[in-house]
């Protein structure tokens, strides 16, 4: 818990605008084949889609929206700092626009839009889910979801995802722990001056495509009527923290 609130400080100063974390993915010297794939996985666990909503569906007449943080660390790895022009934040981190619709058979649809302030780094993505069982009062729900992201604005590199994945959650007083386990398959190719200073150096790189499994647990939190917070930590390729407060009804 401690991690996640440090984390959210540090999210929050970069929403306020500060200089010291937001860059430009813009790289500055040629990386390997085994140097992008390694990139491939670590970009792709930070764009793919969070899960941060527990496992039973919003109902028919139901509706969520709100903001969204998370963070990864990327600290020591070379080819970070050469996708930052060896300037490299020690943490990615990305806020998000996020909303979900609730729809007849348990079935919820969802969109989210990210764009790190003061960086070229865009990002959009949609989902659906399932409810497999809906929960009572006394049996947990089960739901199924599929994703899809892409990175916009960074003309070095074109990347998307595709997730899916499966979680159980079971509501106690103002509280909804849920946990989840899925796998995203992610797509990159290089491009600009990434493309040509790998082809100038003798070594063109390849389009990388990679599958990563994922596991994920957080709570939601509902202190209010219509007001939800949920924390979330997920491992795929490294550990991403999560921290969400939506309006909910």
């Amino acid at each position: 818990m401690k991690k996640i609130v440090a984390l959210l400080a540090l999210s929050l100063s970069i929403l306020g605008g500060t200089q010291a974390m937001a860059r430009d993915i813009n790289f500055s010297s040629a990386i390997s084949q085994k140097a992008f794939k390694d990139l491939t996985r670590e970009a792709g666990a930070a764009l793919s889609y969070r899960n941060t909503a527990p496992a039973e569906p919003l109902g028919i007449t139901g509706f969520d929206a709100g903001i969204e943080v998370s963070a990864i660390d990327i600290s020591g790895s070379g080819y970070w700092e050469a996708a930052f022009g060896n300037d490299a934040p020690s943490y990615l981190v990305i806020p998000k626009l996020r909303a979900r619709k609730g729809l007849p058979f348990g079935i919820d649809v969802g969109a989210m839009y990210s764009y790190v302030p003061d960086s070229n780094i865009k990002l959009w993505g949609i989902e659906v889910s399932k409810a497999i069982l809906e929960g009572t009062a006394a049996t947990p729900a089960l739901g199924v979801r599929a994703t899809y992201t892409r990175l916009s604005g960074v003309s070095d590199l074109d990347l998307q995802t595709t997730g899916i994945d499966a979680s159980i959650s079971k509501g106690f007083l103002f509280l909804t722990p849920y946990a989840g386990v899925g796998g995203v398959w992610v797509n990159s190719e290089a491009k600009g001056d990434l493309k040509a200073m790998a082809a100038a150096a003798g070594a063109p790189l390849d389009t990388e495509n990679v599958f990563q499994p994922r596991i994920f647990g957080g709570v939601k939190i509902t202190p209010f009527p219509l007001l939800g917070i949920t924390a979330e930590v997920e491992y795929q390729e490294r550990p991403i923290y999560s921290l969400k407060g939506a309006i909910s009804f």
